[in-house]
C-alpha cells in the first residue's frame, strides 16, 4: 500500500527558537508555528481560528533558524508529520504530532516584522559582504606534453565522489549562505 506524508505550512513563530544539541553534536531546534484560518460564520461575522503546531529541524537548518528567526517572524515550511510518544515524569503516557522540517523559506524581510515584504519577492537576504579583490593573474601558457604522452589536467577536482551542486536540502552549501 502506498503512502504519502507531506505538510506545507506558513505562519508566524509563537516563541523564539529553542536550540539544543544531541549527544552526537547534531543541532536540534524546536519552534512553534501559529497558522490562522479566517472564514465567515453563520451570522455573517468574520471568524478567525488559530492552529498551533510544534515543528523541529536538525543540523545546519536548525542553526540557521535559530540564528535568523525570532518570535513573530513569518516562516514557510515543508516537511512531514511525525508522531512522538513518551512517558511523563508522573508515569502517564503522552503523545503529540509534530512537523519535521525538511525545507523552509523566510517569508518576511526581518526589517520591521510580520509579513512586510521587500520589493522583488520578499524573503530574507543577508547583508552584502565586501569581497576582497584579487589581483588579475596572467594566463599561463600551456606546454605541450612530449609526443606519445597524454596531457595532464591539473585543474580537475581531486574528489570525484562529490555529488554535483543541487538545491538546498539541509546539507552544507557554503559558510556565507545562511539557507
Amino acid at each position: 500500500m502506498a503512502s504519502y506524508n507531506k505538510v506545507i505550512l506558513m505562519g508566524n513563530l509563537t516563541r523564539d527558537p529553542q536550540l539544543s544539541y544531541l549527544p552526537s553534536q547534531t543541532a536540534v531546534v524546536e519552534v512553534g508555528l501559529a497558522v490562522n484560518h479566517k472564514y465567515k460564520g453563520n451570522d455573517g461575522q468574520m471568524v478567525e481560528k488559530v492552529c498551533f503546531i510544534d515543528c523541529r529541524a536538525y543540523g545546519r537548518q536548525a542553526e540557521t533558524i535559530n540564528q535568523y528567526l525570532r518570535k513573530g517572524r513569518s516562516l514557510l515550511i515543508e516537511g512531514r508529520l511525525e508522531f512522538d510518544q513518551w512517558e511523563a515524569q508522573d508515569g502517564a503516557k503522552r503523545s503529540k504530532h509534530r512537523v519535521f522540517i525538511e525545507r523552509f523559506t523566510f517569508v518576511d524581510s526581518g526589517q520591521g516584522g510580520g509579513g512586510q515584504q521587500q520589493q522583488g519577492g520578499g524573503g530574507y537576504a543577508p547583508p552584502q559582504q565586501q569581497q576582497p579583490q584579487q589581483p588579475q593573474q596572467q594566463p599561463q601558457q600551456q606546454q605541450r606534453p612530449p609526443q606519445g604522452q597524454a596531457p595532464q589536467n591539473n585543474d580537475a577536482p581531486q574528489n570525484n565522489d562529490a555529488p554535483p551542486p543541487s538545491s538546498y536540502d539541509g546539507g552544507p552549501v557554503g559558510e556565507d549562505i545562511p539557507f
